[in-house]
C-alpha cells in the first residue's frame, strides 16, 4: 500500500495562512481659511516629493474642491507623512489638517 502523497510526517503542521497584499492609504489634505496656498505647495514638493507643476494642481484642488489627494501609500508611510505635516504647519502656525482614508 503506497501512503498518500498529501501526508506529512508526524509532528508537522501544514501552514495554511493565507497571504494578503498590505492595503494602501490616500493621504488627503484638507481647505481651510488660514493656511496659504504656498505654504501648501511647500508641503506637497517637501514632504511629498511633488514637483512644482503637480504641487500647484493639487494645491488648487484643496482650494477649490475642499480636498486633495496627496499621494496613496502603505499605511506607515502614510501616518507618517499625515504626522510631518502636522509638525510643520504647527511650526508656521497654521490650522492644516491631513488625513488618511483606505484606498
Amino acid at each position: 500500500m503506497r501512503p498518500e502523497q498529501n501526508t506529512l510526517p508526524e509532528g508537522d503542521v501544514k501552514d495554511e495562512q493565507e497571504i494578503r497584499e498590505p492595503k494602501f492609504y490616500r493621504v488627503i489634505l484638507h481647505n481651510d481659511d488660514y493656511t496659504t496656498m504656498e505654504f501648501v505647495i511647500e508641503i506637497l514638493i517637501v514632504v511629498f516629493h511633488k514637483p512644482a507643476a503637480e504641487a500647484t494642481r493639487i494645491m488648487l484642488d484643496v482650494h477649490k474642491k475642499g480636498k486633495g489627494i496627496c499621494g496613496v501609500y502603505h499605511y506607515d508611510i502614510a501616518a507618517t507623512k499625515v504626522t510631518q505635516v502636522h509638525a510643520l504647519a504647527r511650526q508656521r502656525e497654521f490650522p492644516l489638517k491631513c488625513s488618511l482614508e483606505e484606498a
